[in-house]
């Protein structure tokens, strides 16, 4: 069984699509998203439409609940961009059905999704939705052991944009330290799987996870790179004015 973990889509319709595609050529079973579909990019409508019809199963992010409620502790960017995806999804393309439809989804998502021992989140495993995992946190042994308490085993996040592996031995490995591959060994772990649509560890490529449940010696986490056409994403965004123009900046360097 072969899942792949796709997380902050953020709106950004070319990279969903190319790690999509490269999805489809790595004999995946099944597709999990861990949430923030929407908030930032230019194509919300269009992202939720193809998650809607790929992913087996969502995960609610703190974006995509900003769309549904009040939003909170979002900085101006941010703000001003979910107001403006609002919008989007109330005017957006399609049918009535299909804009109270992309609205239900959103309403119905869970804040997490258990199966064994694997945990699916979008923040934390002690707070879903909204804790961020930062790998500085490492230093922090108290925190650690906090998050790592709220862990069966192995918990699979988004949020911070950040890819890398959580160990119980305070270690944050990023994916260029073990050649983009792990072995979990059975010990704790936390994995952050990235971010398809608004990378942040400096490498502007979409970034997503296959996890390889069946893998010889136990499961395996594949972290996945994918080129996408960063200027016709960026373009779109300089061109609402809605948008500020750092969101486009931000994808095309990778931060």
């Amino acid at each position: 069984m072969k899942r792949a973990l796709i997380s902050d889509i953020h709106g950004n319709l070319e990279a969903l699509l190319a790690v999509l595609a490269d999805i489809r050529s790595q004999s995946v079973d099944e597709i999990y998203c861990l949430g923030d579909i929407i908030g930032y990019g230019p194509n919300p409508c269009e992202c939720l439409d193809q998650v809607m019809k790929n992913c087996k199963v969502t995960i609610l992010g703190n974006h995509d609940q900003a769309a549904l409620f009040d939003p909170d502790g979002f900085n101006p960017m941010a703000l001003q961009a979910i107001y403006w995806t609002r919008d989007q999804l109330d005017n957006g393309p399609g049918s009535a059905a299909q804009v109270n439809g992309r609205w239900d989804f959103l309403g119905e998502l869970p804040r997490y999704h258990d199966d064994e021992q694997f945990k699916f989140v979008h923040g934390s495993p002690r707070d879903p939705t909204n804790e961020y995992v930062f790998p500085e946190y490492i230093f922090d042994q108290r925190k650690m052991e906090i998050l790592f308490g709220k862990v069966k085993q192995y918990c699979f996040m988004g949020h911070t944009h950040l890819p890398g592996i959580f160990t119980t031995n305070c270690e944050f490995i990023q994916p260029d330290e073990c050649d983009y591959h792990y072995q979990l060994t059975g010990e704790k772990a936390m994995v952050n799987v990235g971010s398809v649509g608004q990378p942040r560890d400096e490498d502007n490529r979409a970034c997503y996870v296959i996890l390889d449940k069946d893998a010889p010696g136990g499961p395996t986490v594949t972290y996945r790179r994918v080129e996408y056409d960063i200027e016709t994403t960026a373009n779109k965004i300089y061109a609402e004015a809605d948008l500020s123009d750092q969101l486009g900046d931000r994808i095309k360097h990778g931060r």
